[in-house]
C-alpha cells in the first residue's frame, strides 16, 4: 500500500508474466490451505544502510518475519498492504478483495494502511474485515488529508466510522498537508487514545527535505515514504534519519508503479533468487527494500489474490546482504 493525491500513479501491469513460478504447492504451511479455490481476476548509486537500529526477528515455524517499532518495541509484521486504487471498488468488484484480506491476514502480515482520498477503500477495508470475522487483529493505518482542525477532526471521525473502528493503530498526515495544524491534533488524539500510533507520509522527492525536519525535529512514530530498486533517493538522508530518531519507516511504491516489472518482464528469475529463498520476482523486489535495516514494512498494493499469496512470501526466509543487495540493482539496472 502504505501510499500522495498525485504520486499515486496508474495501477502497475500484471505480473503474470514476470512470475517464474506459480504458487501452488510453494506457499508456506497454513498459507496454502488459506488460498481460495476461485481463480479471481537511473538512480544515485545506493548509500550503506547505517548500522542495524533493531534486529528483526526471523519469527518461529511459519511466522512471518517481524520488526519492532522503534516507539514501543511492538512486533510488527514485515510485509503490509497497500489500498490505493484496487480497494476503491464497486460491490460487484469486491469479492476477490476478501480473498486478498484473507490471504493477507492469514499470512500472519497484519498493517492495512488506506487514507480517505482513496475514495471507498476505507469503507470498503472495513466492510470485508467485519465480513471476515477475523479472529486475528490487523494493524489499521490511514490519514488526514485535509486543512483546519476542524475539518482534519472530522475526517478523521469519518474514516474511523468508515473502517469501523473505535479508535486506529496509525493516523498519519498525508502529503503533509497542513502538518502543524494536524500533528497537534494527532498528539492530542494519541494521549487520549484515540490513536496509538502516529506519522507523516509524503510521496514526492521534493518533499524529503520537509520529511527530514520533521523526523529530526517533530520525532513521528512512523514516516511513510517512496523507496524501490530503481528509487533508492531516502537512502541518502531519510532512512539514516528515521533509524537515528527511532522513527518506523513504511514504504510506499515498493515495485515503483510498475516499473520493476517492465524492466524484467520475461526474464528468467536469477539463480541467485534462491539464496534469499524468493521464487518470484515480486518478492526479490520486497526483500531488497526489507534488506535495508531502517525500514520496517513495505506496502505492496493488489486486488488479486495470488498478487497477495506471493507478496506475502517475501515476509518468510533470508534477506539479502550488501553483495546480494547490489546484485539486484544491477539485474534491474543493466
Amino acid at each position: 500500500m502504505s501510499s500522495r493525491a498525485p504520486a499515486h500513479r496508474p495501477q502497475p501491469p500484471s505480473r503474470r508474466d514476470v512470475l517464474t513460478a506459480t504458487l501452488g504447492g510453494l506457499l508456506l504451511p497454513g498459507l496454502a490451505a488459506a488460498q481460495p479455490t476461485k481463480k479471481t481476476a537511473q538512480a544515485a548509486p545506493a548509500v550503506k544502510p547505517p548500522e542495524k537500529p533493531a534486529a528483526p526477528s526471523r519469527g518461529r515455524g511459519d511466522a512471518m518475519r517481524t520488526r519492532p517499532i522503534p516507539r514501543t518495541g511492538e512486533a510488527l509484521p514485515v510485509i503490509g498492504l497497500g489500498t490505493w486504487q484496487t480497494f476503491d471498488a464497486t460491490p460487484d468488484e469486491r469479492a476477490p478483495l476478501l480473498d486478498v484480506l484473507r490471504t493477507f491476514l492469514d499470512s500472519g502480515a497484519r498493517l492495512i494502511d488506506s487514507s480517505p482520498m482513496y475514495g471507498r477503500a476505507e469503507s470498503v477495508v472495513g466492510e470485508l474485515l467485519q465480513k471476515l470475522g477475523e479472529t486475528k487483529t490487523p494493524f489499521l493505518a490511514t490519514k488526514v488529508w485535509t486543512t483546519g482542525k476542524e475539518d482534519g477532526i472530522a475526517q478523521m471521525r469519518e474514516s474511523l466510522r468508515r473502517m469501523g473502528q473505535g479508535r486506529m493503530d496509525l493516523m498519519q498526515i498525508h502529503n503533509l498537508v497542513d502538518w502543524r495544524t494536524q500533528l497537534a491534533t494527532l498528539r492530542d488524539w494519541k494521549a487520549r487514545g484515540a490513536i496509538r500510533y502516529l506519522g507523516v507520509t509524503h510521496y514526492a522527492r521534493s518533499a524529503f527535505g520537509d520529511l527530514e525536519r520533521i523526523i529530526r525535529e517533530e520525532k513521528p512514530d512512523f514516516v511513510q515514504l517512496p523507496y524501490s530498486v530503481l528509487e533508492r533517493d531516502a537512502e541518502k538522508r531519510l532512512l539514516p534519519a528515521a533509524a537515528e530518531h527511532g522513527v518506523a519507516v513504511l514504504v510506499m511504491q515498493p515495485f515503483a508503479s510498475g516499473t520493476l516489472f517492465e524492466r524484467v518482464r520475461g526474464r528468467p528469475l536469477p539463480d541467485w533468487a534462491a539464496d534469499i529463498d524468493c521464487t518470484s520476482w515480486a518478492q526479490v523486489f520486497l526483500k531488497f527494500i526489507l534488506g535495508h535495516p531502517a525500514v520496517h514494512c513495505p506496502l505492496p498494493a493488489t486486488s488479486k489474490p495470488s498478487h497477495a499469496a506471493d507478496n506475502v512470501r517475501a515476509g518468510f526466509g533470508r534477506l539479502p546482504d550488501e553483495k546480494l543487495r547490489a546484485r539486484i540493482m544491477k539485474a534491474l539496472e543493466g
